[in-house]
């Protein structure tokens, strides 16, 4: 599986993650599961996952495209150490797309990456 994540400006994807899929090979994403993580800092930017992302995922050629997790930038803290904290309600949210991920890539646990 492959986890696609970006922050949102101006309701679509950074240009750094559109210069680092524009190298990849066309198809490179065939057959592949994946799950589209973003953030933004506000809910106007929601659907950037569905109307921006999504499409170019498509067309790359990934396999199954679980549903994404948007959350707002104030609900993500960078620590001084490097660790991130995301916020509570936001935390539920995120554990049920990675249960979705995980369950599409046919593991039964959650990940450790989100717990």
């Amino acid at each position: 599986g492959v986890v696609v994540g970006t922050p949102v400006y101006k309701a679509s994807y950074s240009g750094v993650l559109k210069a680092l899929l524009d190298l990849l090979p066309q198809y490179a994403l065939t057959g592949k599961t994946v799950l589209p993580l973003a953030t933004g800092g506000s809910t106007a930017h929601v659907l950037a996952i569905d109307y921006a992302l999504r499409p170019v995922l498509s067309s790359m050629g990934a396999g199954h495209i679980v549903q994404g997790w948007f959350t707002l930038d104030k609900d993500i803290t960078v620590h001084e150490d490097g660790r991130l904290t995301v916020a509570p309600a936001a935390t539920e949210a995120l554990a049920q797309v990675v249960d979705q991920f995980s369950t599409a890539l046919g593991r039964t646990r959650l990940l450790a990456a989100a717990s």
